[in-house]
């Protein structure tokens, strides 16, 4: 167990922007930050992250909460493991008591995995740097390589020892379980044998973005036509290779600083290029290009140059890794490096200020870079040709931006020599033919969406339900605050009548609603509000305020997210830029005496009108009850006098 002194200072220390700048592009909007949404496939931004209340909310997704919820989220920690990666990335040292053996079968597989990867890089870098065997034949590869060891330490390379099992029966002497051994692929279990899947290779640890070990690659120093140059780990619950980038843990930051990301195929290609200064790069590992790769770069840029061997051009997987990431609507270049070069050799011959200029002035947009791949196919061939410019107008069908569409769509006509109407009807053609298709794919689902459409739409809104919902949004919110509040109270006039005098009060904005709420025994009919709003209350007898970061710290997930819906309601009007277009919402905050008046005044009459449908009922059961008629009258007049000072006529 982590002690509460450590939890609580990783709250204090933590910026939610900080953190989650780590893993997604964030602009500033206002006094927030607004992004694309790292839990679903979407173009415009709907996630939301603000540094005033610590929180992030994603519209599209629903998801939403603190900077430890966000980790949990989008990195499948736990929350121990979420606490760890904050205290490590804020310098603040872990308190937490020894676990037991009861408590370490408990844990997960995943996090049983990942103790055993992470294990595993420590093992293998060890070995490396310390080993004989290691240096002189690990160590001696990667500086004929020319690696420094800066890059070898970043990077966390290692040697697995030429042994059968030499790593497994240390990990078994270390207390690892065989099965999340076997399962890692780091042991192959073979005829009541345990062998090293990685024996006699360097290794390359595949990092996820936020550092954590998937699982490796592993390169074999002896040539044999026998024997794979290259092996990975298999996949397994915590790797899958279509999602995993090599590099990018290492690239993110300088990725989301240059607004640019370089593709590239190997392991020492990203490598070489990091050490000559060339940090936001990132390799697919030789796995053909996919959506989820595409992806997880879209969190920090959306623009992707391509960078090809000399001898790679034209492939058609690579046309194929274009058209992908033209489909994520991100924008792509593509340069093809001297013949007989790969990254890793360039890079070795030049000079960080050289790599750069030639990568600029070298780096072609998709439409150059497939007329000059396929037009070189098509050589005179009048049906190649027009294979070639069929094939160029379904890349461009891939974009979604119209703007960009006529764009290459002009480019495509001067490149080809080819009419901009002919160009039209192919892509009016293409994308006819695409709508149909995804027409199909929905029309089995249409009925279904319709009824449920139909049923939304004449729900009732339930008003009870929003009105308490307002009375948690501005206690969360507003409950802090001193304002006047208008009340009334009883005195003689002249004649020595009781009459109703309006009175200043200046008190708290919690006090106000919770003397409100107390004189008039409210009790809140959602489960989930009455519990937030026992959390305040004691909260605030604790404090002497109402503090959301120790609030949402001691709430469960459920409710967590209920604040966070709450809190970050209005932001996603913040996503519209109204202001770009000179509308100009009025501030919830103008008037927060006013907005609690009214609220508590609106929530005192729908309670009243409950009250008299229930006295109606009763009525019409022929109850004769002079003090249910009494209270009627009672009620009703309570009801205009209210409706009064709301400015309502009855």
């Amino acid at each position: 167990m982590i002690a509460k002194s450590t939890i609580e200072s990783v709250f204090e220390s933590s910026r939610v922007e900080e953190v989650i700048g780590d893993f997604v592009q964030l602009k500033k909007s206002g006094s927030n930050y607004k992004g694309l949404s790292p839990f679903t496939e979407e173009r415009t931004p709907s996630f939301m992250v603000s540094p005033a209340k610590q929180i992030w909310k994603d519209f599209s997704s629903g998801k939403g909460g603190t900077v430890v919820t966000f980790l949990m989220e989008h990195e499948h920690f736990t929350y121990p493991e979420a606490i760890k990666y904050l205290a490590k990335k804020y310098n603040i040292e872990v308190e937490e008591t020894q676990k037991t053996s009861e408590q370490k079968l408990e844990d997960s597989e995943r996090e049983s995995m990942y103790l055993i990867t992470e294990y595993a890089k420590d093992y293998f870098q060890n070995n490396l740097m310390k080993s004989e065997e290691g240096k002189s034949i690990g160590l001696s590869y990667f500086k004929e390589r020319e690696f420094s060891e800066d890059v070898i330490e970043k990077f966390k390379l290692g040697y697995s020892f030429n042994k059968s099992n030499n790593f497994s029966e240390e990990a078994l002497k270390k207390g690892y379980k065989l099965n999340f051994l076997e399962k890692t692929g780091l042991t192959i279990v073979k005829d009541d044998k345990n062998i090293d899947r990685f024996k006699g290779r360097v290794m390359f640890p595949i990092l996820s973005m936020s550092g954590r070990v998937l699982g490796f690659g592993g390169r074999i120093l002896k040539s044999s036509k026998n024997i794979a140059k290259y092996i990975n780990s298999p996949e397994s619950i915590i790797y899958y290779k279509s999602k995993v980038l090599y590099g990018i843990f290492q690239a993110k930051q300088t990725i989301v600083k240059e607004d640019n990301c370089f593709l590239v195929e190997g392991y020492t290609d990203v490598i070489k290029l990091h050490q000559k200064g060339i940090k936001n790069v990132v390799a697919s590992s030789g796995t053909a290009l996919t959506e989820n790769q595409i992806r997880l770069v879209s969190r920090l840029t959306k623009n992707i140059t391509v960078l090809f061997d000399g001898d790679s051009a034209g492939s058609r997987a690579t046309l194929r890794g274009i058209d992908i990431i033209l489909e994520q609507d991100m924008n792509v270049r593509i340069c093809n490096l001297p013949e007989g070069e790969d990254p890793d050799s360039f890079a070795n011959s030049k000079q960080t200020e050289e790599l750069e200029i030639f990568f600029k002035e070298n780096s072609k947009d998709f439409i150059k870079y497939k007329a000059s791949v396929l037009v070189d196919e098509a050589e005179n061939d009048p049906v190649k040709k027009a294979a070639v410019v069929r094939n160029m107008v379904e890349s461009i069908s891939k974009i979604t931006d119209q703007i960009k569409k006529e764009i290459y769509i002009k480019e495509c006509s001067s490149i080809m020599g080819i009419s901009e109407q002919v160009l039209y009807s192919t892509l009016a053609q293409i994308q006819k033919k695409s709508f149909k298709k995804d027409v199909k794919q929905s029309k089995q689902n249409f009925d279904s969406f319709s009824i449920v459409k139909s049923e939304n739409s004449n729900r009732e809104t339930n008003i009870l339900y929003e009105l308490e919902k307002k009375i948690i949004e501005i206690l969360l919110l507003y409950g802090n605050n001193i304002e006047n509040f208008e009340d009334e109270i009883e005195k003689e006039d002249e004649n020595g009548r009781l009459i109703l005098s309006p009175i200043i009060r200046r008190v708290k904005v919690f006090e106000k609603i919770y003397m409100d709420l107390h004189e008039d025994e409210m009790e809140f009919s959602n489960d989930n509000f009455r519990r937030i709003y026992y959390k305040i209350i004691e909260c605030y007898n604790e404090n002497k305020e109402i503090s959301n970061d120790k609030i949402l710290n001691t709430l469960p997930k459920e409710l967590e997210i209920e604040i966070t819906n709450i809190l970050m309601n209005d932001e996603k009007y913040m996503l519209h830029d109204w202001e770009r277009n000179s509308i100009f919402p009025k501030a919830k905050n103008t008037s927060i005496s006013q907005l609690v008046i009214e609220t508590i005044l609106n929530l005192r009459c729908f309670l009243i009108d409950k009250k008299l449908n229930e006295f109606k009922d009763k009525t019409s059961d022929n109850i004769d009850n002079k003090l249910v008629l009494e209270d009627v009258v009672n009620y009703s007049s309570l009801k205009t006098r209210l409706s009064k000072k709301l400015n309502r006529v009855i």
